[in-house]
């Protein structure tokens, strides 16, 4: 099969097309015919080798995290799929780094699979699980997001911040989110209370007493300094410094 690898760490130039063997089907597993694949951040540092410290690939490495395509091979314990599925999915890290997304074919484990709605298309549909999964993950199971509280979505109009702005507005929370002016009107068609110009505005002087803050962007110091005492922060895009980390939990605020 046809899929794109890389042989070295380095710059987009190391991603070039080749011809390896098709993946094999565990007995949970089955095979996808892969229409559509996404590229998120998690492929550049894996290509520019940031990942080294967690996963210890030997190349050639095939990279990519989400799908889209159709079911053409089943394994013999998968019981909820069945060939010709039209399936969207994001696969499990596997540690020989041979069975990415950037394939003609790929293999995902039955536990990971959900069924492609028909109104969306293989394009539309591999855009969806891993940034919507990390939404998810942060607004329900790490900011615990309850109905009536404030939330602020830094960097709402990205892959991730768009999902978390719905989740957020699902849940019931006033959501606030800093953007470009011409991603207003999207914003706010999925749900932002209030959208920011991040380009012309400081949210430490329009917003405070947050209850909570998920950062996509890697601005924590303005994130912390709109909290409540008590208040919560997610980032995905930094690393809380020791100080960042000591300030907000001297005012009981929690930042991860």
């Amino acid at each position: 099969m046809k899929a794109v690898i890389i042989s070295a760490y380095g710059k987009a130039d190391q991603l070039y097309l080749a011809d390896i063997d098709v993946p094999k089907v565990a007995e949970d597993e089955v095979l996808v015919a892969v229409e559509a694949t996404s590229i998120n951040p998690i492929d550049w540092k894996a290509r520019q080798g940031m990942l080294q410290p967690v996963y210890n690939w030997s190349f050639p490495v095939v990279l990519g995290w989400d799908l889209a395509g159709t079911i053409v091979q089943v394994g013999p314990a998968v019981k909820k799929f069945k060939v010709g599925d039209d399936v969207f999915a994001r696969p499990d890290n596997y540690k020989d780094g041979k069975k990415g997304t950037y394939a003609e074919y790929a293999v995902v484990k039955e536990d990971k699979l959900a069924l492609k709605p028909a109104n969306l298309s293989f394009e539309e549909a591999a855009g969806i699980p891993l940034a919507g999964l990390t939404a998810y993950q942060v607004i329900k199971d790490q900011l615990k997001i309850r109905a009536g509280e404030k939330v602020l979505i830094q960097g709402g109009a990205g892959g991730v911040g768009s999902f978390a702005v719905q989740l957020a507005k699902y849940f019931g929370a006033y959501v606030a989110t800093t953007a470009s002016p011409q991603n207003e009107v999207f914003l706010k068609e999925i749900g932002a209370d209030e959208v920011i110009d991040y380009h012309t505005t400081k949210i430490t002087d329009v917003l405070h007493d947050y209850d909570a803050v998920f950062d996509t962007v890697n601005e924590i110091d303005a994130g912390i300094s709109i909290l409540k005492p008590n208040g919560r922060l997610v980032t995905i895009a930094g690393n809380p410094s020791e100080k960042q980390k000591s300030g907000s939990q001297s005012g009981e605020k929690q930042t991860k």
